[in-house]
């Protein structure tokens, strides 16, 4: 019997990893390569589709492929497939018509396929934030499967979630929900964000925050966020205390964001997220002190999927699309 197949893609400003998923969500395969983003967009898509047609080519012979679910750093219009907005980690990235462009290079580019390995003839191609597909990954089979609604927050680099509905992401008016670094911190007062604004979150709670906090505060500039954390491990008590403001920071944050969507499932996830209790109890802390009353029985919980979330996430969009 035929099965049907979908290529998820979680493309970065570093890394771009994809997978041949199933429809129950089994990863066939995986390939992944570098973004090369200082060359451009259009760079950045080639390796993309690259990347897709080596997948969809190790399909199992028989097989039906929908298409390609893709889950892209920037701010996604879901409804066209396309960049509305971008940071400078990938230049030119803003504008990229990504459904139009891959389409394109996988039917009639340097990566075409034949037309009868798709479904349709052609590739279907959907796409949300990298973030959305890492929420969409989790809620539909990781930590939070099964869920009405999934609050993910994820501190990594940045600050970032989602929050789902019904399997849905919440995208907003101008597809900027999630930015979720850009809450206003007390813990970051006067601190200046990558946004070009100051006080937010980011700018206390993000790993890159972390390592700066313990610059600015006498310590080592040369030592990034892991060796951060190792001193802090080891009883640093400067590194310690940069830990647990960071820590407080997050609680704060998700205890309002608790207090105004009321999540069935609270996920954290992000590297600072995998620190260990040196994070996570005075994260804790601060999420009871501020929860309302009737949410204080609840607790964030680890995401549990970790790089294979967003993909599966992109390819769900495929995916259950196909099943109603």
């Amino acid at each position: 019997m035929s099965q049907a197949l979908v290529v998820g893609l979680d493309l970065g400003g570093t890394k771009i990893a994809g997978a041949l998923v199933s429809h129950d969500g089994r990863i066939l395969s995986r390939s992944r390569t570098a973004t090369p983003a200082v060359r451009g967009a259009e760079a950045v898509l080639d390796a993309a589709a690259a990347l897709a047609a080596q997948l969809a080519s190790s399909a199992p012979t028989g097989s039906t492929l929908l298409g390609i679910g893709l889950g892209a750093a920037g701010t996604i219009d879901p409804v066209t497939a396309s960049v509305v907005a971008a940071t400078d980690t990938l230049p030119g990235w803003a504008g990229t018509q990504l459904r139009e462009e891959l389409t394109r290079a996988l039917t009639t580019g340097a990566h075409a396929l034949p037309s009868s390995l798709w479904a349709t003839g052609s590739p279907g191609i959907e796409a949300v934030n990298d973030v959305h597909a890492h929420a969409l990954g989790e809620a539909w089979l990781g930590a939070a499967a099964g869920a009405p609604s999934t609050l993910l927050v994820a501190f990594g680099t940045g600050v970032g979630g989602s929050f789902l509905t019904e399997g849905r992401p919440l995208t907003g008016a101008h597809h900027v929900a999630g930015h979720l670094g850009h809450l206003p911190s007390v813990q970051a007062a006067g601190l200046p964000c990558s946004c070009g604004a100051h006080s937010h979150l980011e700018a206390i709670a993000s790993g890159p925050a972390v390592a700066s906090a313990y610059a600015r505060r006498g310590g080592n500039p040369g030592l990034d966020t892991p060796a951060v954390f190792a001193l802090a491990a080891a009883g640093d008590p400067l590194a310690t205390e940069v830990v647990r403001t960071a820590a407080l920071a997050a609680g704060e944050a998700m205890a309002g964001l608790a207090n105004a969507f009321d999540p069935h499932v609270l996920l954290v996830s992000g590297g600072l997220s995998e620190a260990g209790r040196l994070w996570w109890e005075p994260m804790l802390v601060a999420y009871r002190e501020h929860t309302l009353s009737s949410l204080r029985a609840t607790s964030p919980v680890a995401a549990t999927l970790g790089g294979d979330a967003a993909t599966l996430g992109a390819a769900s969009l495929l995916l259950h699309r196909a099943r109603h």
